[in-house]
């Protein structure tokens, strides 16, 4: 039990003091995309959901794939921005005392490039596209779940390809009522291993520490969940430099103002076991991208899911600014013969 705690110890070190990056800065943005459904529905990102029925929970913390997700397959689409696609397909498997495993392909389309002169000729269309393989594992130990993903990573860009390797950790606890649980993440520690071109500088990858709480209540059926991330820089706030002094420009935000820019809320309406309605809030997405005289819906999102017999189907949808909304569907299935029973 100490060694674990020691290396997870190790592991929040090293993040704190490598690989301290945030998005715009580290290549392989595209890992932190929400490939479900209902976590797009859920503010984009949710660590401690533990639903042994909904394999995708594994996707954003290793530690929830549970043993009851054995022998299910999962297919998840979003219709992006422009002509960009992205999705992530999985499959479980459990193997007794060795631990629960689960194979998933991450993929995202960036679609069809023209080829130009500087004149405006046109010669010919490229591809650009990204792929991540998922190899996750969780196994049980003691009240504490934990998990590891192993993630390659391909990327390419016309003739340019960068390859590298990441590692997700993390782990989960659920009360003995199965009403709270809490969620613990390490996500994307790695780094890249080939660059896109000759010589090049070796980027940083998107590291995330992150922390959720999840509670079902007890007499109403609502289940309200909360995620805080980018734990590992608290200060998010996006200020500019004045060319002429140098000097930083605006006020530094307060703490309730740097509190709220790692938080994402969400919130699900339960009223059966076969269906249901969600909402979330993603604070950070809304003061970034909003416009100052119409913030309409921006950081809002919202979903809902059913089920019938072995198939689960779940759609989400959210706002990222004024032009645009992100659409994502999700398909999973249950191939257990006693399906009913699980």
């Amino acid at each position: 039990m100490m060694t674990r705690i020691s290396i997870l110890l190790l592991s929040i070190f090293l993040a704190n003091t490598v690989f301290a990056q945030l998005g715009g800065e580290s290549t392989y943005e595209f890992l932190n995309l929400p490939n479900s459904a209902r976590m797009a529905a859920l503010g984009g990102n949710q660590v401690a959901i533990s639903d042994s029925t909904d394999l995708n929970v594994s996707y954003n913390n290793p530690a929830l794939l549970h043993v009851d997700m054995d022998n299910h397959l999962l297919m998840n689409y979003v219709s992006y921005f422009d002509d960009v696609k992205f999705g992530y397909a999985s499959y479980a498997k459990d193997y007794g005392d060795i631990g629960t495993f689960a194979l998933g392909m991450h993929y995202i389309n960036y679609g069809t490039f023209q080829y130009a002169e500087t004149n405006g000729q046109r010669n010919g269309t490229f591809n650009a596209a990204e792929y991540a393989l998922n190899i996750i594992w969780s196994k049980q130990f003691g009240k504490i779940r934990t998990g590891a993903t192993l993630k390659p990573i391909l990327s390419s860009f016309e003739a340019y390809q960068s390859f590298g390797v990441a590692i997700d950790l993390g782990a989960a606890y659920v009360s003995s009522d199965r009403l709270t649980s809490f969620g613990f993440v390490l996500k994307n520690i790695g780094a890249q291993i080939t660059t896109y071109y000759d010589n090049g500088d070796r980027e940083n990858l998107p590291f995330d520490m992150q922390f959720g709480l999840s509670k079902r209540l007890a007499h109403a059926p609502v289940r309200l969940s909360a995620t805080m991330q980018h734990l590992q820089d608290w200060d998010l706030q996006v200020r500019f430099v004045d060319e002429e002094t140098g000097e930083l420009m605006g006020e530094k935000d307060g703490f309730g103002k740097q509190f709220m820019q790692h938080l994402l809320l969400g919130v699900e309406l339960l009223p059966s076991e076969n269906f249901s309605v969600r909402a979330g809030y993603n604070y950070q997405r809304r003061q970034e991208l909003m416009f100052d005289d119409k913030a309409s819906t921006v950081g809002f999102s919202w979903g809902f899911g059913f089920k019938i017999n072995r198939f689960q189907f779940n759609y989400g949808s959210a706002r990222y600014h004024l032009a645009a909304t992100s659409n994502h569907i999700s398909v999973a299935i249950n191939l257990n013969s006693d399906y009913s029973r699980r």
